[in-house]
């Protein structure tokens, strides 16, 4: 089932990524980029790593959840918040809402990993399970919201969220301008394409230039059909893959719309070569990283693009996986 479009709002900018940043600052962690010459060999290229998997809650979704929250007005804050998610963004909305002295409910998939649903209520949110291949998750968050009086924080299709995703992007250009350098190709998971649309505004607004491409599992690749039919395209399972963070089956009515133009290609990975970037990243880079948080990694090192000899940036997205399944894959 995907997730109802919002009604058409205005589009976010790169001066809104860069009034989040203000906002952010101090609150969220300004992650670094690392690089490796062993990957770059692997890869050919000169990579750079943006290790969300380091952030606040383990993921890069508190950008945009404290942006969004952040901006809530004081006389609307009462009822609290309302979000729903597979674990990063719950987790990000959670420890905002904490922060922020508001009161939070998230919709969790009932087969989330179950380190995201513990960490989720240990920060003070109550959580609501679903079945999500039975139960559309937006309505059950609606319902939520709409009795509650609370304000509903979609976890990628939303102006603000999006903004302080792009917050990652605004530190990459930095980052690499520190070291005299502009990212040639950018590979970003996409799931609900929140993260990548932020990145592309982010980085597009300072280095025209930089081509980019959303990663996304085999069967799960929504985004990069969307990007060839030219309108959002729905996958066909909402379970299957073990990138539990990446399976929204749709792409996001806003972002869509900002990534058509400024992405327009992706890639996708199998669940092998995902297991295998989960564990070059431990064994190389020495970095825990979820299998969704991995996707771009899994692409570039399966060779899935030719960057031979560029400046290539990919996002670890997020580092919340279930220890048992990454015991299974750094010992395979």
């Amino acid at each position: 089932m995907a997730d109802t479009p919002q009604p058409q709002v205005a589009l976010p900018t790169a001066a809104d990524i860069d009034a989040a940043a203000s906002r952010l600052a101090g609150v969220a962690l300004r992650t670094p980029l690392i690089s490796s010459p062993v990957l770059d060999a692997a890869v050919g290229a000169r990579v750079f790593l943006k290790a969300e998997t380091l952030q606040r809650t383990g993921s890069f979704k508190f950008r945009g959840a404290y942006n969004k929250l952040s901006t809530i007005p004081p006389d609307q804050r009462a009822g609290g918040v309302v979000a729903y998610s597979s674990g990063n963004h719950a987790q990000g909305v959670a420890a905002a809402a904490q922060i922020l002295g508001m009161r939070a409910v998230i919709v969790m998939p009932s087969d989330a990993p179950r380190p995201k649903r513990e960490r989720t209520a240990a920060l003070g949110a109550e959580v609501v399970l679903y079945d999500r291949d039975r139960e559309d998750r937006t309505a059950i968050a609606r319902a939520i919201a709409e009795k509650r009086g609370a304000v509903l924080v979609p976890p990628f299709d939303d102006p603000m969220v999006i903004a302080g995703q792009g917050t990652a992007g605004r530190e990459i250009v930095e980052d690499l301008a520190a070291l005299a350098l502009a990212p040639d190709v950018v590979v970003v998971g996409a799931s609900g394409g929140g993260l990548i649309a932020g990145i592309a505004l982010a980085i597009k607004a300072r280095v025209p230039g930089a081509k980019f491409y959303s990663a996304e599992p085999e069967g799960f690749d929504d985004t990069a059909r969307s990007f060839r039919s030219g309108k959002r395209e729905v996958n066909a399972r909402m379970s299957g893959t073990i990138c539990d963070a990446l399976m929204t089956n749709t792409p996001g009515a806003i972002t869509f719309e900002i990534n058509r133009r400024l992405v327009g290609e992706g890639i996708s990975a199998s669940d092998a070569e995902v297991g295998r970037a989960v564990a070059f990243a431990f064994r190389e880079l020495k970095l825990v990283v979820e299998p969704g948080g991995a996707i771009g990694l899994a692409a570039l090192l399966a060779g899935k693009l030719d960057v031979k000899g560029k400046v290539v940036v990919g996002v670890l997205s997020g580092g919340n996986v279930d220890a048992e399944l990454f015991h299974q894959l750094i010992a395979a």
